[in-house]
């Protein structure tokens, strides 16, 4: 059971991405109760990583920062020497707007100093951190490297990067050459369904005078992120046992929870998961 709760905290950070907060927030509670007395160091670094994201997706930048902060802390049982690696890009932007950038270069270093030369999806973020903090003497020279390398298997770390460089270029008053960064960003979130992340994007897009709509998830909003998950997963052709398999659930549950999104979907059966999916961007 406390591995199964343990796998939630990804899922949790999911629903926190979409902007699914209360989702989040009731997730990570079940992680967390579980986890507390196990001194699980890993997992409750992703509770904090996914507290964190939700509070920056939300705007609210302190909460963020007091959450993140705990993944650097040696004595908070939170602290994991690797995994703050993938919250350096969520405590600078957090740092930055909490008036705590010089906090947020220490915090850098730090992370830098245990990540050394891991090759990781935190890779990507430290790319865009550096940008989040520069100067802006620097900002342009850091951010022209981070896109020169390769993040073709982390788009979502791009993506961040795209997004600020392209909010550096619009303060800069570089007008045109921000609205197709950022406009990259966008697309690349709406893909991702990084809802308050593409939030971001089309604020600063709407900065350079450009109208674009919400994105919606037509199809799926009804829907709870373990619901998606075990949906998308059928669509694939997945059978219940397997879906069960890699989620450690019952298949059983993998049906319950299928039983439960039809009616959301708007479908009666397993065949029309693929085509009730594919109409999930509007």
């Amino acid at each position: 059971m406390a591995a199964v709760r343990g796998e939630r905290a990804p899922v949790k950070l999911l629903a926190g991405l979409r902007g699914e907060a209360d989702e989040a927030e009731a997730i990570v509670a079940e992680v967390e109760r579980a986890m507390v007395p196990m001194r699980a160091k890993a997992v409750l670094s992703d509770v904090q990583l996914a507290r964190g994201t939700t509070a920056l997706g939300a705007g609210r930048h302190v909460d963020a920062y007091n959450h993140l902060i705990r993944m650097f802390d040696p004595n908070d049982p939170a602290e994991h020497y690797r995994k703050k690696v993938w919250a350096i890009g969520d405590i600078a932007k957090a740092a930055l707007h909490s008036e705590r950038r010089e906090e947020g270069h220490a915090m850098l270093a730090q992370a830098e100093a245990s990540a050394g030369q891991m090759p990781s999806p935190g890779c990507g973020s430290r790319l865009s951190t550096p940008v989040l903090l520069a100067e802006d003497t620097e900002a342009e020279t850091l951010s022209a490297a981070g896109l020169a390398t390769d993040l073709a298997r982390w788009p979502f770390a791009r993506a961040r990067l795209q997004l600020a460089y392209g909010a550096w270029l619009r303060r800069q008053r570089r007008v045109a050459e921000s609205r197709a960064c950022l406009a990259a960003a966008k697309e690349a979130f709406d893909a991702l369904d990084a809802l308050a992340w593409a939030e971001r994007a089309r604020h600063e897009l709407r900065g350079t005078g450009v109208a674009t709509r919400e994105r919606v998830r037509a199809a799926t909003k009804d829907l709870t992120p373990q619901e998606l998950q075990i949906a998308r997963m059928a669509a694939s052709g997945l059978s219940n046992r397997e879906i069960g398999q890699r989620l450690y659930l019952s298949h059983r549950t993998v049906g319950a929870h299928l039983f439960r999104a039809f009616p959301k979907l708007g479908i009666t059966s397993r065949g029309q998961l693929r085509d009730a999916l594919d109409g999930e961007l509007s």
